[in-house]
């Protein structure tokens, strides 16, 4: 089957580059359609998408769009990102795009996954770019979105045989990925739960992932090491879930102090805003992620530290971060529109935090306890169980919880149905 793969690019640094990469997506039989979105001369050859149909749909003249390039380049640039997306969500809505791959530096790298953003998860995306592992940038090409970077290492300048491989490579994977693709129309025959993961946690997460389903869910797995945990608040936002086993809550400590796997802001926020029914457990907020970071490890030195490598050490933290954090979570627990149930195990949060290990520290845990239950408009909604989150016993215990608050959420539908029938 002929599939349609959108090229982003701009024609007018790139033109050479960009031929062969259509006439290689032809060779395999799909259907390559050239999106331009120059700004800064006019192309050597127009796009099939042309670049003053681009600029025209995000609102300036492509005149007015080369002139901002150089006086305003960013409003030259959102300018054209928006005509794209604008453009580029018809071709999917006529069911003409199947997948989309950009092809360039810095600013085409930009505009590309900007736009490939704003399509639906499934939908193949690849960019090719120099910029692929910059450090600096990469989050913001990224995100939380399903977009695959491929690192050309050489600049998308003057073809040439290393850059040659480079460019066949990366088209041979979108062509892969658009013939192997199950697209972006998902259906689940059952209730789809999100559940937070993290290595210190995972016995306790992979056991509730087959009572979940024992239960009759669709258990969601989001690993919880800052852009996935970012991730599945962003998706139940969007309503994909109806439900969250959130045993993995770290990220909140993350975010407050710095740490290696911050999640933004607007971690919990979401399914207190959408009144999804929600179990708790305070996996990740006994320990700071600091690997890497010189200067943070040298300002922890007096606490106890656990190295897994170079990149991964993990930082106890002390009854006064808890603290703060049992402020935040409060606050947005107390601000939640459905049922939830923080479950606290008595015997240890994580697989490091356990008795006869450094980090446990039962004075620090009992300290976020105590402000938690001071700070919640329902205290009774914090249940202490005596076990260690580390064990299946306490997955059991956390999924019949969930059970329970999902049922109770259930009631107020089935009265309203009675009634009206």
């Amino acid at each position: 089957m002929t599939k349609g793969i959108v090229i982003i690019c701009n024609l007018d640094t790139r033109g050479e580059d960009i031929v062969f990469v259509k006439d290689l997506i032809a060779s395999r039989g799909h259907q390559p359609i050239l999106l331009d979105f120059s700004m800064e001369e006019p192309p050597p050859f127009p796009g099939d998408i042309r670049t003053e149909d681009v600029a025209a749909r995000g609102g300036l003249a492509i005149e007015v769009v080369r002139e901002k390039y150089r006086s305003d380049r960013d409003a030259a640039t959102q300018n054209q990102i928006r005509g794209a997306s604008a453009i580029v969500a018809e071709l999917m809505a006529a069911g003409r795009v199947h997948g989309v791959i950009g092809i360039g530096g810095g600013t085409a790298t930009l505009v590309a996954t900007s736009i490939m953003k704003t399509l639906p998860f499934g939908l193949p995306k690849l960019m090719a770019s120099p910029m692929a592992a910059h450090p600096s940038y990469i989050d913001k090409y990224v995100g939380t979105k399903d977009i695959t970077m491929h690192h050309t290492v050489l600049d998308i300048v003057k073809m040439n045989p290393l850059l040659k491989a480079q460019i066949t490579n990366a088209v041979g994977a979108i062509c892969g990925m658009v013939e192997m693709t199950q697209g972006t129309d998902f259906h689940f025959d059952k209730p789809c739960v999100a559940i937070s993961s993290f290595g210190f946690g995972e016995m306790a997460v992979q056991t509730a992932i087959g009572m979940l389903e024992d239960a009759g869910f669709t258990p969601i797995v989001c690993h919880a090491q800052g852009k996935g945990d970012r991730a599945m608040e962003e998706m139940i936002r969007d309503g994909a879930f109806q439900g969250a086993v959130d045993l993995c809550i770290g990220g909140v400590m993350e975010h407050l102090f710095k740490g290696n796997r911050d999640p933004g802001p607007d971690r919990l926020k979401a399914a207190a805003a959408a009144g999804i029914p929600t179990v708790l457990a305070p996996c990740g907020l006994d320990i700071l992620s600091y690997g890497g970071r010189a200067d943070m490890l040298d300002k922890t030195k007096d606490r106890v530290q656990y190295v897994q490598d170079a990149l991964r050490v993990q930082v106890r933290t002390t009854a006064d971060e808890l603290r703060q954090a049992a402020d935040v979570i409060a606050e947005r627990l107390n601000a939640a529109r459905g049922e939830w149930t923080f479950l606290v195990p008595l015997k240890g949060w994580s697989s490091l935090d356990r008795e006869g290990r450094p980090i446990y520290d039962p004075q620090a845990d009992a300290a976020f306890v105590e402000r938690l239950e001071a700070k919640l408009d329902h205290p009774a909604r914090v249940k202490k169980v005596d076990l260690h989150l580390y064990t299946p016993e306490f997955a059991r215990v956390a999924v019949d919880e969930f059970v329970r608050l999902f049922e109770a959420s259930k009631k107020p539908a089935r009265a309203a149905a009675g009634q009206a029938a």
